[in-house]
């Protein structure tokens, strides 16, 4: 199993970013010489004593087929809509595919989008354009514009009165393919949880650390670096020490607290609940989100791939990758498990005013099916050369769930055409998806500018209003 805290990253030779210097845990503080102390910066923490809105965004890396779940096409031509039949929900009128019963049933604790479009055709720039606003359609090695959880971990950094031990923005195998800080610096990138919670072994090393010769000896390692800061302060122009001082605090809190490691620990779960979201890694992830979001976390990001997706393990669902069909009906069962329970604990919890559930991929898949040979066996795939149904990427027309976040639930926004072509009602762009979370977290995208590295005021939404039924 991969964690994000090794011992091998400790000697950082280069800059270090507080973030990096988190994922180091014991390690890395114990052995960081007072230069590359130096180079942190510190993020300040936000309000005590009263939680802020969060946000807890579930990923389908690929794309979704809207058709072949929450919009479908029953009356199409049988190359558009499928083999699913259609299913009711609880919203009167509103129908989804045989594969999400378990949605269904509490559909009126959600409400679909399905008018959602954007215009680039691949996956870096479609995941750029809906989680940055980038306008780009092409494709990227990396981010221009930094992602929205990037931003609002910067922005909610800049309170000086949080005292949670955990961090501002936390993923749990989070979607970094793609998207990232961009120019604010890898400091407001996730702090990044990964492997497989499912797994019994599963644990976050260096999280609420109890041992008490090491904690002796983090305590020595802070109370020389506090002697040797003397010799520093009389040219600390910029403050820097003095945030770095706060800083320590939160990390020296992070490391030690024990609270930060009860919230990842998921056997403080009944077994009830733990069945309740499945007994996999996407079930046991979207528990471990919520857990965190109790805790004190305020965004968080969870990606729904590997190898519950078939063969590929993503939702790029290609006939050279997956047959179509197969594999939605491979991974719906744990996925239709897992998003319904972790909407309904939210619910159940109390949680539903703070708490925003987003879950939404880059794009839709293209509505008519098309037939390509397999380039290889596995599961949701025949063999090599064998051809069979795929759909492709598709940006004109998708759709996307939002629970909680004071949200009046059970409706729907939008509607694509006969054939899942094109979205034709209530048409929602990169810039509204923003602007609808931004609005959820306390910003205003309109009137927020951060400086690039040019120092150029550049704005975190340039386009876009709130979407007016996801708002509260």
């Amino acid at each position: 199993m991969t964690h994000p805290f090794n011992a091998s990253s400790a000697i950082c030779p280069g800059p270090v970013s507080r973030r990096g210097f988190m994922r180091m845990g014991l390690a890395g503080f114990a052995s960081l010489s007072l230069p590359g102390i130096m180079r942190l910066r510190a993020e300040s923490p936000v309000a005590a004593g009263k939680q802020k809105n969060a946000v807890i965004m579930v990923w389908q890396p690929g794309g979704c087929s809207h058709i072949d779940t929450y919009d479908p096409k029953p009356n199409a031509p049988v190359e558009y809509r499928g083999p699913f039949a259609t299913i009711p929900t609880k919203v009167p009128g509103l129908q989804f595919t045989e594969l999400l019963p378990m949605q269904a049933a509490i559909a009126d604790k959600f409400t679909v989008l399905r008018s959602m479009r954007q215009s680039a055709g691949g996956h870096p720039a479609g995941s750029m354009q809906l989680l940055s606003g980038d306008p780009d359609t092409r494709d990227k090695p990396a981010p221009r514009l930094p992602d929205w959880m990037s931003v609002a971990n910067y922005l909610r950094s800049q309170d000086s009165s949080r005292d949670c031990p955990l961090p501002i923005y936390a993923g749990v195998n989070p979607p970094t393919n793609y998207t990232g800080p961009a120019y604010l610096g890898d400091a407001y990138s996730p702090f990044a949880v990964t492997g497989d919670p499912n797994n019994p072994s599963f644990s976050v090393p260096n999280i609420g650390v109890s041992d008490s010769r090491e904690l002796a000896r983090l305590q020595r390692r802070a109370t020389l670096r506090q002697k040797l800061d003397t010799l520093e302060r009389a040219f600390d122009k910029a403050g820097e020490l003095e945030a770095l001082d706060e800083f320590e605090s939160q990390a020296m809190s992070l490391l030690t607290n024990p609270k930060t490691k009860v919230a990842f620990d998921l056997s403080q779960e009944d077994d009830k609940t733990r069945d309740r979201y499945g007994r996999n890694t996407w079930g046991q992830q979207l528990l471990l989100a919520r857990r965190l979001i109790e805790a004190g976390v305020e965004i968080l990001t969870t990606s729904l791939h590997g190898p519950l997706c078939g063969r590929v393990s993503n939702w790029d669902d290609h006939a050279v990758n997956h047959h179509v069909f197969d594999a939605l009906r491979f991974r719906s069962r744990a996925y239709d498990q897992a998003v319904s329970a972790l909407i309904e604990d939210i619910h159940q919890r109390g949680l539903q005013e703070r708490v925003l559930v987003v879950v939404t991929g880059e794009f839709g898949r293209t509505p008519k099916v098309n037939y390509q040979p397999s380039t290889g066996a596995g599961n949701a795939s025949a063999a090599a050369g064998t051809k069979q149904p795929g759909r492709d990427h598709w940006p004109r027309a998708f759709s996307n769930i939002w629970s909680g976040g004071g949200i009046e639930t059970g409706r729907v926004i939008g509607a694509t055409d006969a054939r899942g072509e094109d979205s034709i009602d209530r048409i929602c762009r990169p810039g509204d998806f923003l602007a609808t979370i931004y609005h959820h977290l306390g910003i205003d995208g309109r009137k927020v500018f951060i400086k690039d590295l040019n120092g150029r005021p550049t704005p975190i939404v340039d386009h876009g209003e709130p979407i007016p039924e996801l708002i509260s």
